[in-house]
């Protein structure tokens, strides 16, 4: 299968996505999970196209909450795949989307040089309640500060136009609103329906390789919106 570009969001790190990568990288399969965090959408948007553009073949590109932000903005990925994540139109924002939930809002915390932080507590309430305790402990400890200003940024291209997609939806989240969830997945060419939380590769990570070992591609010929849920 075509290399695999895995984008996580504000606050987590690549080490969020070790599991799934690990599995990816043992059936065969290239695994590049790049670092944002820059400073602004551009910014992160600039360094996924880097990696993309230094694959010898266009890859399957992963983009988790925020993460949706970054590579609607990309160019030549062979399909993209939105894990409760942004697919943003023309002139949004995921903040414009009103994107983080009220439980999500009541867990960052401002610190004195504009920066947030999720506090670890409402952090493992909010992201992780349906992963086993140690890996939501292990997942919380890798959280970072994150630049003011991300999410309000608004991409310059939107990618899911013109390149094949898939929706995932976590029925079970927290922090991003099912239902804005569901409203994003309209855009997207075929649309999955998972009962999780927001963070399934790490409760879950079986799930995510599963799907990225589908062959999407064979639903590019349908309009966005029409693929069919499916309920794990």
């Amino acid at each position: 299968m075509a290399a695999v570009v895995l984008v996580h969001g504000l606050y987590r790190c690549p080490e969020h996505f070790a599991a799934v990568a690990e599995r990816l990288r043992m059936a065969g399969t290239e695994v590049a999970v790049p670092e944002p965090h820059r400073g602004s959408l551009l910014a992160d948007t600039a360094a996924v196209q880097v990696v993309i553009d230094a694959l010898p073949e266009p890859p399957i590109v992963l983009g988790h909450s925020y993460g949706g932000s970054v590579i609607t903005g990309i160019r030549g990925a062979r399909h993209l795949v939105y894990l409760a994540a942004f697919v943003l139109d023309v002139g949004e924002s995921a903040a414009g989307l009103g994107g983080a939930s009220r439980q999500l809002q009541e867990a960052i915390s401002s610190e004195s040089d504009g920066s947030t932080s999720l506090l670890p507590d409402r952090a493992a309430a909010t992201l992780y309640d349906d992963c086993p305790e140690p890996m939501a402990a292990w997942a919380v400890d890798l959280l970072r500060a994150q630049a003011p200003g991300c999410g309000r940024g608004v991409p310059e291209r939107q990618s899911w136009k013109r390149t094949p997609s898939t929706y995932v939806i976590c029925a079970r989240d927290r922090a991003i609103d099912p239902g804005l969830q569901r409203k994003m997945a309209s855009r997207c060419i075929d649309v999955r329906e998972w009962q999780t939380g927001h963070s399934p590769f790490v409760g879950q990570p079986s799930l995510i390789v599963e799907l990225l070992q589908e062959p999407l591609t064979t639903n590019t010929s349908r309009e966005p919106g029409e693929g069919v849920a499916v309920t794990r």
